[in-house]
């Protein structure tokens, strides 16, 4: 900032008239003297007589006398004035204004707070000067110059070597700074504090104990001992009580069989696990062999796509639903329909056999849950509460009898002796398309597009569920697909064609597979809809979009040490909903 002064009077030092063409100067050197350019004495002496000019800081108009008051400021008392304000224009050193002063408590504050952020770098330049000065060579190699205190390199040490790996770091180390200063003494408070807590505790013990025993130094050094194990600075961190996963082989792809023209919807095993049938996007039911993959029988019946299936165990029966709204029961015998369920306002999505009762349940768009007699075709109860479309249904022995899975993100027990349901689950955020209960565990997995949960079942109060945890990681798809054999091992199956297979007691992730699709068919095509094991669980069959229908088994080749698991990392903040 410069101020521009045009004088018209003599100069004094040059004896002449000054030419009326102005000088220029700064602040800086109009308060300070202190010369930044090189200036004639005549230069100078009109910046010094330039400082106390008078002028109006007002405008006329305001009055008199507040112009009289203003009228005797002067460009240097300006200057002094507005020094902290201009701090950043003007720099303190030349306006001889001293800096403001800082807040030691906020300082030391500051400094701590660095201190913890960079604690694992604070001893590098120590432990760097150590090495240092271990690898300094001897003094019959080098040749000290007082002049530059640099080494010269000797004979034998071509290369010149420093005290330090740091360039400046003998430096510090000699002359601290202020904010070592600083970190040295919050390191002091720290530790003045700790012992002075510490010896607090230890002579509170001894006054108590100093009649009891004779060994009063004894008890100080123990209960200080103790004092400082406590600490939270000092106790490690426990390892994680989470269950270490188990290893597992992988699974490998075997067998891809093609035979539908549409989307594979549904499949289920035969209970005496020689065959299995699939429901397909053609409105079509084909029966497979299970050993060589041929096919068996093409039975038609349903207009619209096969959404759902289950074989009885029980009788030679097989249940199908569809979009179609219609439940049919086929006779195995005569691979003929035996039996229509009349009742649903809008397509069915999933259907469930009781593995005691001859009742049937099935689900869809209306929202309902309806129960049916499988002898007399009657509608035994609708299980109602749910605000939309019904996507899973899975039924055991024991209460609860019936679980539902609906896309309003809810999973309900039902009661079936009452009629009614007993508990309503609402941990997930997302529509529940897949339940799957364990073949051993009492216990009930569920997915949806947030997550894979898990819960424990309980029989109390006609069903109850206790949230155990959820998946560690997440497969970031919506998951269609769900089944678990007794080894443990969870297979989940997405919309994007991603099959991950999943340790059950630790909920890690092992392996990762993404479909293929066949020939001819788009990328888009590769998303599993179903899936499930036979009866052993040793091989999984998963349907697909493109049309074809997947069996996989385990790698038996496989070992640990050829074939590992994905690093299994334990979770630090799970989340208990």
């Amino acid at each position: 900032m410069c101020v521009r002064v045009v004088f018209a009077e003599c100069c004094e030092v040059c004896n002449g008239a000054y030419d009326g063409k102005g000088g220029e100067f700064s602040f800086e050197e109009a308060a300070t003297g202190v010369r930044t350019t090189t200036r004639s004495s005549c230069e100078l002496n009109l910046v010094d007589r330039a400082l106390d000019l008078t002028f109006p800081m007002a405008p006329p108009d305001r009055g008199a006398a507040a112009g009289d008051a203003l009228a005797t400021t002067t460009i240097r008392s300006l200057v002094e004035r507005s020094a902290k304000r201009t701090h950043g224009m003007f720099k303190s050193e030349y306006l001889g204004v001293s800096s403001v002063p800082q807040h030691d408590k906020s300082v030391k504050l500051k400094m701590a707070v660095k201190m913890r952020e960079y604690e694992n770098v604070r001893g590098f330049a120590e432990r760097t000067a150590g090495m240092g000065k271990q690898s300094e060579p001897s003094p019959e190699t080098t040749t000290r110059v007082p002049e530059t205190n640099a080494h010269v390199p000797g004979p034998s040490n071509p290369i010149s070597t420093s005290n330090s790996a740091i360039p400046g770091l003998d430096a510090v180390t000699n002359d601290p700074s202020d904010i070592a200063s600083l970190i040295d003494a919050i390191d002091d408070d720290d530790n003045a504090k700790a012992k002075a807590k510490g010896m607090s505790s230890g002579l509170a013990v001894v006054g108590a104990n100093k009649g009891a025993t004779g060994s009063a130094p004894n008890t100080v050094l123990t209960q200080f001992k103790k004092a400082h194990e406590t600490s939270a600075g000092l106790i490690p961190r426990l390892a994680s009580k989470w269950p270490k996963p188990k290893w597992h082989a992988p699974w490998k792809l075997y067998r891809v069989i093609s035979g539908h023209l549409g989307w594979v919807r549904s499949v289920t095993v035969d209970p005496s696990n020689e065959w299995f049938v699939t429901g397909s996007a053609d409105r079509t039911i084909k029966i497979w062999d299970l050993a060589s993959g041929q096919l068996k029988l093409t039975l038609t019946g349903h207009i619209e796509q096969v959404t759902g299936l289950a074989v009885s165990d029980r009788h030679p029966y097989m249940f199908s639903c569809g979009l179609d709204k219609q439940v049919k029961c086929w006779d195995l015998e005569y691979n003929k329909v035996i039996r229509h369920y009349h009742g649903h306002l809008s397509g069915v999505y999933s259907l469930a056999l009781h593995p005691e009762l001859d009742v049937l349940m099935t689900g869809g768009r209306d929202s309902a849950c309806r129960v049916w007699d499988m002898r007399t075709k009657t509608q035994a109860m609708c299980l109602s509460g749910h605000d939309n479309t019904v996507g899973a249904i899975v039924s055991q022995r024991e209460n609860p009898q019936v679980m539902t899975g609906s896309y309003d993100s809810t999973i309900k027990l039902w009661d079936l002796a009452a009629g009614k349901c007993s508990n309503t689950l609402t941990h997930h955020k997302k529509g529940v398309r897949a339940l799957a209960l364990h073949p051993t565990d009492f216990s009930l997995l569920s997915a949806s597009a947030d997550n894979i949960k898990k819960f424990g079942l309980s029989s109390d109060l006609g069903g109850n569920a206790k949230f155990k945890h959820n998946m560690l990681q997440k497969q970031k798809t919506i998951v269609n697909a769900l089944s678990v054999n007794e080894d443990g091992v969870v297979v989940s199956g997405g919309d994007n064609g991603s099959v991950w297979f999943w340790d059950y007691e630790s909920g890690h992730c092992f392996q990762e597979n993404q479909s293929k699709v066949q020939p001819g068919s788009m990328e888009s095509e590769a998303g599993v809809f179903a899936s499930t094991f036979d009866k052993t669980g040793t091989r999984l069959i998963t349907v697909e979009a493109d049309k074809t229908i997947k069996m996989w088994k385990v790698d038996e080749d496989a070992s640990e040490e050829t074939h590992p698991n994905i690093p299994f990392i334990p979770p630090k903040d799970m989340r208990r909903f």
